[in-house]
């Protein structure tokens, strides 16, 4: 499905399909063993990662990438961008880029917290997870990366580890990221509504026994 971007995008009303991931890693030999990623070396966990990228996010689409792009200096990273088809990179800040940030004219953006539209979709995006974010009670999603997987899973909030250990080492498309938060939304709805119940319940059973 192709999105229009809403206006708190530089994209606005050009259509194309949108991705999110993090956690490269690329050329981080120690990530192997810290995350028990299933590669034998570096070159098969740089190759596995940038093939299935790019076959999922064509060149024109537009990628989020929420932070620790790679280790190196600045020609292994630029030939680690060059690895990737995507022309429209908006880049989150993450703790392993240091070196990265010289080089950020190899991306269209390049934030340390954001905060985008897609389709009036409200999202939230840091490399960290956050317990609360702007526009949280209104509905905004947030997505992070960071923690490769390890952090558990909120099931009724609406935020999101879109890090390559979380999905196969491939990207998020926004698509199967909403129909997380459908449900995540649905579940948060059914877990207010049985809360109103039992409150009610109480104030019932309060009333009968002082008699009103």
């Amino acid at each position: 499905m192709a999105l229009n971007f809403g206006p708190m995008t530089n994209e606005n009303e050009i259509m194309r399909d949108v991705w999110f991931t993090s956690d490269f890693h690329f050329g981080h030999f120690n990530i192997i063993r810290y995350c028990k990623r299933p590669f034998a070396n570096i070159q098969e966990m740089d190759d596995a990662i940038a093939d299935r990228v790019n076959a999922c996010v064509k060149t024109n689409d537009v990628l989020y990438f929420l932070g620790d792009f790679c280790m190196g200096k600045a020609e292994q990273i630029t030939a680690y961008r060059k690895r990737l088809a995507c022309r429209t990179i908006h880049f989150t800040e993450g703790n392993h880029d240091k070196t990265v940030r010289k080089l950020q004219h190899l991306f269209a953006s390049w934030e340390t917290l954001s905060e985008i539209n897609v389709v009036k979709q409200r999202i939230v995006l840091c490399h960290y997870a956050m317990r609360v974010w702007p526009h949280h009670a209104q509905g905004a999603w947030h997505l992070y990366g960071h923690s490769h997987g390890n952090l558990p899973d909120e099931p009724l909030s609406l935020s999101l580890d879109v890090g390559v250990d979380t999905h196969d080492f491939r990207p998020w498309h926004f698509d199967e990221i909403a129909t997380v938060m459908k449900a995540k939304a649905a579940a948060r709805e059914s877990n207010l509504q049985a809360e109103r119940r039992a409150v009610l319940s109480e104030l019932a059973d309060y009333d009968q026994e002082i008699g009103i």
